[in-house]
């Protein structure tokens, strides 16, 4: 069952990531739009949160 979950993570992702390259050469419909959006919006609250993370837990080592 994790599998079959993982699985379809996965192939939302790719998805997303075709969406994002089909908006940025401009002809994609409106929906691919919107899903390159979310996928951005997603990439984006990520790193945020990655960043945060990262700062708080190397902050002592330097």
């Amino acid at each position: 069952m994790l599998v079959l979950i993982l699985s379809v993570v996965v192939l939302l992702l790719i998805g997303g990531c075709v969406c994002v390259f089909w908006a940025a050469r401009g002809d994609a419909p409106r929906w691919a739009r919107g899903v390159a959006k979310v996928t951005l919006l997603g990439s984006e609250l990520t790193r945020s949160a990655n960043g945060r993370s990262g700062s708080q837990h190397s902050s002592g080592d330097d």
